[in-house]
């Protein structure tokens, strides 16, 4: 007998989990994101993978959208947070699914009237519960769906990172072109103000006549140095939207195309692209998937009101007597019936109804909104190169007429400056129509199949190298 106990506490104590240090410091996780960069090996095999193709050079002199948001997935901290919650959640489901442990139970006793045979009255009885009315079952189901609510969440997440690296390249994009167009601008403004000096000392003009000229090329130069500030803080924006230093751009080339194809625009508009984005979403489906937990929590809470059952089968040693007895224990449910638990859940389903409500509500006025700013930027943008075309008219017309000696260069350089104006107000309609695209597919969420990366890789860090499948199985 005593054997047997202690081999049955052996193997308890073996099965036991053993807790692993993993200390944290402030100055050593600085370290490690100061270090991130875009030459990192690991974020080489992680892209390669993803996009199915090898890349000779590492790191790659030029990023496109695609490569940098596979670098996103890898290094943001947003979805690494999402991935832990996530974790978080598949641990429910193995908590969910525990029995509850039996108890053991020794109370020694001893008899001082009499030791024979034996003063000594063991008694030992195990308390074994027994969970009624599908409680488990509910539990499990609740854990289940709220893992797969953090799931969505990681979807969304990811979602979140791509559109704020989209939102930053385009910026980025735009600034940069601002910034060349800017600097034709101030050389042709130059060369205005240049001709009108030598006027005004020939004493063809007036001194006051070049005065507005020299106050516009001013303002252009004022104008670059803002574009300039716009471009590095697009740049840093980008850094931040991949999860990396500033300085880990350096060198690297960033480009971007936006969405230019009208039948893309058209899908994304389309009455179909709606419904599904109403239906389909991961936010969307992630306020589904906790009304679901909500639902089986309510479950859970009215199968209480029907209590466990505890066997409890005891041996006694009695003056030589073996004695064997077994004992029910039942709660009576006559002064609580578990009614406060289940209004509570009651009330929490009602509040994930509303949730689910208001998210889906949000993202039909997301949805129209956006197809409303993409008609207006499109039209806008029409009508911008129309006036780009009327520009380039009057800019022949003139050059036409200095080659013909009728009119001098100054006019052709203020046609030409007025040309590059409309082209900065052309820009300016691109950078609109890009946020407004942007904005469009972010209200639909496509494209909607992330890829598999998003979930199940986890970048190595300091503390974890677990990928998220394998802490779901």
């Amino acid at each position: 007998m005593r054997r047997g106990w202690f081999i049955v506490a052996v193997m308890a104590l073996a099965s036991c989990a053993r807790f692993q240090p993993q200390p944290m410091s402030a100055e050593k996780n600085a370290e490690l994101l100061e270090a991130r960069s875009l030459g990192d090996p690991g974020l080489r095999e992680f892209v390669e993978t993803n996009l199915h193709r090898p890349f000779p050079a590492w790191p790659a002199q030029a990023w496109d959208f695609e490569q940098l948001t596979f670098a996103a997935f890898y290094y943001h901290p947003s979805l690494e947070l999402a991935r832990a919650q996530w974790a978080v959640a598949l641990g429910g489901q193995i908590t969910a699914a525990q029995r509850p442990n039996p108890v053991i139970t020794a109370t020694p006793g001893y008899d001082t009237t009499t030791s024979i045979p034996s003063p000594w009255l063991p008694l030992t009885f195990i308390d074994v519960p027994v969970e009624t009315a599908g409680k488990r079952k509910y539990r499990r189901a609740q854990a289940a769906h709220a893992a797969m609510a953090a799931r969505f969440n990681v979807a969304e997440a990811a979602w979140q990172v791509r559109s704020a690296l989209r939102l930053s390249l385009i910026d980025l994009a735009s600034a940069e072109q601002r910034d060349v167009l800017l600097q034709r601008q101030i050389a042709l403004q130059e060369q205005i103000v240049g001709l009108l000096q030598g006027q005004v000392q020939a004493g063809a003009v007036s001194a006051s006549e070049a005065v507005p000229f020299r106050i516009a090329l001013l303002r252009a130069r004022l104008d670059r140095i803002d574009a300039q500030r716009l471009t590095a803080e697009a740049r840093a924006r980008v850094a931040e939207a991949i999860g990396i230093p500033l300085r880990a751009l350096d060198g690297i080339k960033l480009t971007f195309e936006g969405l230019q194809d009208m039948e893309v625009i058209t899908r994304l508009s389309s009455g179909e692209a709606r419904r599904n984005a109403l239906q389909s979403r991961p936010d969307i489906l992630g306020a589904l998937s906790e009304y679901a937990a909500s639902e089986s929590a309510l479950r859970l809470e009215i199968a209480k009101q029907y209590p466990d059952v505890h066997l409890q089968p005891g041996y006694q040693y009695d003056q030589g007597d073996n004695k064997w007895s077994l004992g029910i224990v039942v709660e009576l449910p006559i002064l609580s019936q578990n009614r406060g638990p289940i209004a509570e859940a009651e009330a929490k389903r009602r509040e994930a109804a509303a949730r689910f409500n208001a998210v889906q509500a949000k993202v039909m006025v997301e949805i129209d909104t956006a197809s409303q700013s993409v008609r207006i930027a499109q039209e806008n943008l029409l009508t911008l190169q129309a006036l780009m075309q009327e520009q380039g008219k009057r800019l022949q017309s003139v050059e036409g007429q200095v080659r013909a000696g009728q009119v001098d260069r100054l006019e052709l350089l203020n046609a030409q400056f007025e040309n590059l104006t409309t082209e900065l107000a052309q820009l300016d309609g691109r950078l609109k129509l890009q946020q407004a695209l942007g904005a469009l597919e972010d209200s639909v969420h496509r494209p909607f199949e992330l890829p598999a990366a998003v979930y199940d890789s986890v970048p190595p860090t300091r503390w974890t190298n677990q990928p998220a499948s394998k802490l779901e199985k």
